[in-house]
């Protein structure tokens, strides 16, 4: 019997044990009924191996708002009603294809289950796979407008846990095999960049583990070079940077990066941050340098995964900006920041938020008080957009104290100040 796997990759998302849930859930239900509740670990072992498949409505309702979303989206499956002409469940329907089914999350993955029969062994065929190539193109496009989020790290860790499932259940060739392998990894890494996103280093550092290992049996140098460059941005958040060198210079070494020149130059552009972080400027300037000479003679026309759709002119544009911004040359940093924010295509809401919040910083970093205020106001989520969490809420809590400082009880800090609480509190 196969596992709830969207309430697991939930609670790794959150970074919840077995009775460290059912304590959480207790504390809800008493919050709207008056009196604690009485689950225990056996209760979520349960939940996790399918044995209960619709809780209790009580227990329904504190799963819902413990995770914020519907509970048919945490795995669970409303029983069918029973009526005089109903029909026994089918025998035959595994209980891992109901699991996932009745949300759009679990209908997304139970498309990527090929149909099974109880009188033949599973066949496992590229068909499959291609489905689930589709949920990852799906979800980088996602990340790409909305962000990286808990949604996206749950939703990355489901399916990669699919992604092994359909290993488990039947036959399938080598080829076949080795690209379920690549899909996990390839999942597993949007989770790391979720985690990095929102600073949770330990996770972080555990989703990439098993993304490497993933990365290794699948025999794909593509997938590790992505995961590379995860690794290089994760040991620049936790401050070991010789490691985030290291992990760049071993990305551009890759055979990736001798056969695809876009490749190439994306790897030294992450080398370049890297290296400003140890304040090399020869360094950084070299590899820029080869940045954009590899990108010039990248073809458009080759077709590439989705992960790496991101990279462009605007983006290597934006890459070089932050590593001067490392360098502490901030008003060549701001140059380059308005020439990423011109060519940046539309559908990269979140690289634009990101980008126009460092462009702001490196203004007041030059004393544009008045520039860098229109700069920052200009990113604050209004009414019904998305907020701002990751990276660019933290960096606005940065521009907030640098205001603060730079301009204290100037008109705009002090309409800064209310702008910035109450996008906060919306």
């Amino acid at each position: 019997m196969a596992g709830n796997a969207l309430l697991e990759a939930c609670m790794q998302a959150a970074g919840l044990g077995q009775q460290e849930l059912a304590d959480r859930l207790n504390k809800r239900i008493e919050q709207f009924t008056g009196r604690a509740g009485t689950l225990m670990d056996r209760h979520i072992r349960n939940y996790l191996t399918c044995k209960t498949r619709w809780p209790q409505a009580r227990q329904r309702r504190a799963l819902e708002e413990e995770f914020g979303c519907p509970i048919e989206e945490l795995g669970f499956t409303r029983p069918p009603r029973r009526t005089a002409t109903a029909q026994p469940e089918n025998p035959e329907d595994p209980v891992r294809r109901r699991t996932f089914a009745g949300s759009a999350l679990g209908l997304a993955a139970a498309t990527a289950m090929p149909p099974a029969s109880a009188h033949s062994s599973l066949r496992v065929g590229m068909n499959d796979a291609d489905r689930l190539e589709h949920a990852f193109q799906q979800l980088i496009a996602s990340d790409n407008e909305h962000g990286a989020a808990l949604d996206i790290q749950t939703r990355a860790l489901a399916f990669a846990h699919h992604a092994m499932e359909l290993q488990q259940v039947g036959s399938a060739s080598q080829r076949v095999r080795a690209r379920l392998y690549y899909l996990a990894a390839a999942f597993t890494g949007t989770a790391v960049w979720a985690a990095i996103d929102t600073r949770q280093t330990d996770r972080a550092q555990r989703h990439l583990d098993r993304a490497m290992t993933l990365a290794s049996l699948s025999g794909s140098e593509e997938i590790r070079l992505r995961l590379l460059g995860h690794a290089t941005l994760l040991a620049s958040q936790q401050d070991n940077p010789h490691d985030a060198v290291a992990a760049a210079q071993a990305g551009r070494a890759s055979s990736m990066c001798r056969r695809d020149p876009l490749f190439r130059s994306l790897a030294s552009a992450r080398l370049a941050g890297a290296l400003a972080a140890q304040k090399d400027h020869r360094g950084v300037e070299r590899a820029l340098d080869s940045a954009r000479d590899a990108l010039a003679k990248a073809d458009p026309r080759t077709q590439r995964p989705a992960w790496v759709g991101f990279y462009d002119r605007a983006e290597l544009e934006g890459l070089s900006a932050i590593a001067y911004t490392k360098l502490g040359q901030h008003e060549q940093a701001e140059a380059h920041f308005h020439r990423t924010l011109a060519q940046l295509r539309p559908e990269y809401r979140r690289n634009r938020t990101y980008y126009r919040t460092q462009l702001a910083l490196s203004q007041i970093r030059q004393r544009d008080v008045e520039h860098a205020y229109a700069t920052a106001s200009s990113v604050l989520p209004r009414e019904g957009s998305d907020s701002l969490t990751g990276r660019s809420g933290r960096l606005l809590d940065e521009f907030t104290q640098a205001l603060a400082a730079i301009a204290p009880g100037s008109r705009y800090a002090a309409d800064w100040a209310d702008q910035h609480s109450n996008a906060r509190r919306t």
